[in-house]
């Protein structure tokens, strides 16, 4: 699509913060408005649609498909979405183990057991380890816990904190970048263990790799959206 603005302003209303072309607000891919709920977020967006060219390239405005992604799927499918993203409780990363080798089933406890401490002494989540490929039911009072801690998000976070959670493949990583239990790097190292051990074991896929870091870098405006929705 050919750029037919000149003009990118943000402005405050009642229900929130709008990004303006031309004095006209802008809408989401589906006609919704769209306000997001702080002045810092919008001014990333409004900053993604002034760096346009001559033409309107939606894959260089990641922010930009974050918000529109949180109004036109996230705020219909809440609920849902919250029920989603604490069945992973069910089949966490972090809480099925290897067997064999030692050395694997050593770097999973080292790695992986300070998550479920600071879980269980910080949240009052208590979640279950197993071993092998049996499938693991979780507590139903864990997973009203862990309902408990997300149900508060926001619209904006919620989509970002999903985005945690099926990046890292774990709820449990992604409420530990979330409640600054610790780095991004440190989960995202975390969520790759298993793959980095076959790795350094087998060798790399230069694919894999990309997409790896492709996903990286989604993650990270996800992190932007995350703290900037809340500001």
């Amino acid at each position: 699509m050919r750029k037919f603005y000149t003009d990118v302003g943000v402005v405050g209303t009642s229900e929130g913060f709008a990004v303006t072309l031309d004095g006209k607000a802008i809408k989401t891919p589906v006609k919704n408005p769209l306000f997001m709920p702080t002045d810092v977020l919008a001014q990333i967006v409004a900053e993604e649609w002034r760096a346009q060219d001559e033409n309107i390239v939606p894959s260089s405005m990641p922010m930009t498909t974050l918000v529109n992604t949180a109004v036109d799927r996230v705020t219909p499918r809440r609920v849902e979405i919250i029920e989603e993203m604490v069945a992973y409780g069910h089949t966490d990363l972090v809480c099925y183990r290897a067997d064999e080798p030692g050395d694997l089933v050593a770097l999973q406890q080292k790695t992986w057991d300070p998550f479920l401490v600071w879980l269980k002494s910080e949240l009052d989540i208590d979640l279950t380890v197993a071993t092998g490929v049996l499938p693991l039911t979780q507590a139903d009072a864990a997973i009203a816990r862990l309902t408990a801690e997300v149900s508060p998000f926001n619209d904006f976070a919620l989509t970002a904190f999903h985005a945690f959670v099926g990046g890292f493949g774990s709820i449990v990583l992604a409420l530990a970048l979330a409640r600054d239990f610790t780095s991004f790097d440190d989960c995202w190292q975390a969520s790759l263990l298993d793959q980095t051990f076959q790795e350094n074991l087998w060798g790399t896929d230069p694919e894999v790799l990309d997409n790896r870091e492709h996903v990286r870098r989604e993650l990270l405006t996800s992190v932007d959206l995350w703290h900037f929705a809340q500001a």
